[in-house]
């Protein structure tokens, strides 16, 4: 039997990897402006689309799905033809991909700016954009196991399989998430509510770090260190319980992050409880990448791109022991809702995505361009200050977290707290400038490998169909005497696609299924009533600038908390509200029981000027909010929606809305002009924020307005 001769297709993979080093660059810079927005609040600049609420959302996302996952997509396109000994299996599916993904990422790029968001964390963008990723997400999927079904080595490497994990359980976990109600082009509600979409939202939150940032990038550790260190994986043997074992626990670890929340107790032990499995196979996959070095140390030595490498998958271990350690019931109680949170996700996303990232690209291109790296000193630059980055940003993290936490739980002998939250805010800007040099020098190490990689790229010529050979796959096959038993499951790719399928779904459908079907998980509240038609207008200007991003609405039952907050919060208070906004960071302090704490006009002046009535606030201020007419286009289609999704709206409101909103609205709007004699109209946008801040957290006191009450009455059979 012949070689066959064949060409890789390496079009893509410099296209994906020219998209990353873009979007990586543009990603941190977004990233530094929000952390100098909280040095210097100046800098947001009384612009809407500048705002640290809407641009930390684009941060996320540009950080997670541009930079890392265009660079999973170069790593994939890379590898998975070498390791198949085949071309990619549809030139024009590629095609479709690169610039399919890239058109999300530019629609990502205009509309969380324009405040279009659905509020859920890393899952922010639109239902339009939704159906966008799915397909083009299929369209990866179809490329990727046409490929392996076309391959000339029977034998699935390690790297494949954790690519197989990453494409079927991501489908899964975005399309359950963003399973939503459309009310117009732009605005969506979830079909789940407060309890119940807290827990399908960090099932998806928590396992979309696992299976986009980690399982993909793990994949890509098997291949790539090995090749650079020229030796094989460490051992064979670990890499099969790491994986099955990281893939089926996982998927549980997602209540973790509802510790002390409203949550059922069940679902949160669950959540611990194998957040500390997570361990195991996690450090698995960390020792199997460090000692595949063994042997290779002098290298390291001498190899920008195994410096690279080494670190990134010592911040992995790092972060993957942190990870579960906060899951801890006594240590999340410390951590939660402050700095150290923003502390351990940025030694995973610039340490282990991000310098797994430029290792990969260091080897890689010149292999591209037939040439070798232009400066392995420049190389080395970066690696030393992209470093020095990781700490500089951490290390200060780490500190306003603990000071937070003490700050926020200290008592004096009276009784009484010592520290008024702002204080515990203004004692951290300093923290929050150490952050920001630490991202300007990971910045300025990304500028100094653009300039490597222009010069990398200019000293060679592209392969864009690099020739290679192979014999073909066997069409007979006889298995050998004495094969490991897994050989089986790593020839049949798609048996292996089902049971990973199975393996994720396990943990998802036990944790999910009976908070939705048991009722007594989220007992209800008779004096909760549904949002008016204005203060439901309110909360999605609440949810458009991005408040969440700094506020939670959730009340813990500590004693600290209990009594800087009020009464601590409760599942079925929750019930109407689609999306829930629990939050998972307080820049600012929690605002669920902030309804009736201050006046109408107190609100006004907050929103217009924060420092006016908070001294040193480093809040921003939302003057647009006074300019613009608020939008009633779509008000009585929000309230039919919210009817198909159990909302409780009598059919009698729902047709006498306009008038009911007018009656809201005029009374908030008299009674700012009569405290501060200002000139302000009902149909102002602040009049809804206004009314929507000032229901929060009030039914559970009992003391609903009746415009609430009116809301329910006369229910509608429909």
């Amino acid at each position: 039997m012949q070689k066959e001769t064949f060409y890789y297709d390496n079009r893509s993979v410099r296209n994906f990897t020219i998209a990353t080093i873009v979007w990586g660059c543009i990603a941190t810079l977004v990233g530094l402006t929000a952390a100098l927005q909280l040095v210097f609040p100046e800098l947001n600049m009384n612009l809407s689309w500048l705002t640290f609420g809407r641009l930390r959302a684009l941060h996320t996302n540009g950080a997670i799905f541009a930079f890392v996952g265009n660079s999973i997509f170069a790593g994939v396109y890379y590898s998975l033809q070498r390791l198949l000994k085949t071309r990619m299996a549809s030139d024009l599916l590629s095609k479709i991909h690169f610039w399919g993904w890239q058109l999300i990422i530019l629609a990502a790029v205009v509309s969380l700016p324009l405040g279009m968001s659905s509020s859920k964390e890393y899952a922010e963008l639109e239902w339009p954009i939704d159906i966008a990723i799915t397909l083009i997400w299929v369209v990866f999927g179809i490329n990727m196991f046409w490929t392996i079904l076309k391959r000339r080595e029977r034998h699935l490497y390690v790297a494949i399989w954790f690519f197989i994990a990453t494409f079927v359980t991501i489908a899964v976990l975005h399309i359950v998430n963003n399973i939503e109600i459309p009310v117009s082009f732009t605005k969506s509600y979830s079909v789940f509510a407060g309890v119940q979409d807290a827990l399908v939202q960090w099932w998806y939150g928590h396992n979309a770090v696992a299976f986009f940032l980690t399982t993909p990038v793990l994949g890509l550790m098997y291949y790539f260190v090995p090749k650079a260190a020229n030796r094989p994986v460490y051992s064979y043997r670990l890499s099969i319980v790491h994986f099955w074992a990281l893939i089926f626990i996982y998927i549980w670890a997602g209540p973790h992050h509802l510790l002390y929340t409203a949550l059922p107790e069940w679902a949160q032990t669950l959540g611990t409880v194998f957040s500390i499995m997570l361990i195991f196979p996690s450090w698995g996959g960390m020792i199997n990448g460090l000692l595949t070095l063994r042997g290779a140390w002098d290298k390291v030595r001498d190899s920008a791109v195994l410096k690279f490498f080494v670190v990134a998958i010592t911040c992995y271990g790092m972060a993957t022991l942190e990870g579960p350690l906060l899951s801890l019931k006594n240590i999340n109680a410390i951590a939660h809702y402050t700095d150290w949170i923003p502390a351990h996700v940025h030694i995973g996303t610039l340490g282990w995505n991000g310098f797994m990232i430029f290792g990969m690209i260091y080897w890689m291109l010149p292999r591209l361009y037939k040439t070798s790296l232009f400066s392995e000193k420049l190389a080395n630059a970066h690696f030393w200050i992209g470093t020095l980055g990781i700490i500089f940003w951490a290390l200060p993290m780490y500190v306003a977290g603990f000071t937070q936490s003490l700050m926020w739980k200290e008592f004096n002998a009276d009784g009484t707290l010592v520290y008024g939250f702002l204080e515990t805010v203004t004692q951290i800007v300093p923290m929050y400038a150490l952050r920001a040099l630490g991202g300007s020098l990971y910045i300025i190490g990304l500028g100094i490998m653009v300039v490597n990689v222009i010069k990398t790229v200019k000293s060679g010529k592209f392969q864009e169909n690099e020739e290679a050979q192979a014999m073909p796959l066997e069409k007979t096959f006889k298995k050998p005497k004495g094969e490991h038993w897994h050989r089986w499951i790593e020839r049949r790719p798609v048996q292996l696609m089902v049971l990973s399928v199975v393996v994720i779904l396990i943990g998802g459908v036990i944790e999910i299924v009976p908070t939705m079907m048991i009722k007594s998980n989220v007992p209800t509240i008779e004096s909760v009533k549904p949002y008016t038609v204005l203060e439901l207008e309110g909360r999605d200007l609440y949810i458009r600038e991005g408040c969440n991003a700094c506020h939670s609405q959730m009340v813990r039952p500590f004693r600290s908390e209990t009594a800087r907050y009020g009464e601590y919060s409760k599942a079925g208070e929750f019930v109407y509200d689609h999306p829930f906004l629990w939050g998972s960071k307080r820049t600012g302090p929690d605002l669920h029981r902030v309804g009736g704490k201050y006046s109408h006009s107190w609100h006004y002046n907050h929103m217009l000027d924060p420092e006016s009535m908070s001294p040193n606030s480093i809040m921003p201020p939302y003057p647009w909010l006074f300019e613009n007419t608020l939008d009633r286009s779509s008000s009585k289609k929000k309230l039919e929606v919210m009817v198909q999704l159990g909302v409780p709206y009598s059919q009698q409101y729902i047709d006498n809305w306009e008038s009911e909103m007018d009656k809201q609205a005029d009374e908030i709007a008299e009674q700012i002009t009569r405290e501060i004699n200002v000139d302000i109209k009902g149909s102002d946008e602040i009049v809804a924020l206004v009314s929507y801040l000032q229901r929060l957290g009030i039914d559970i006191k009992g003391n609903a307005p009746a415009a609430a009450t009116e809301a329910t009455t006369a229910t509608d059979n429909n």
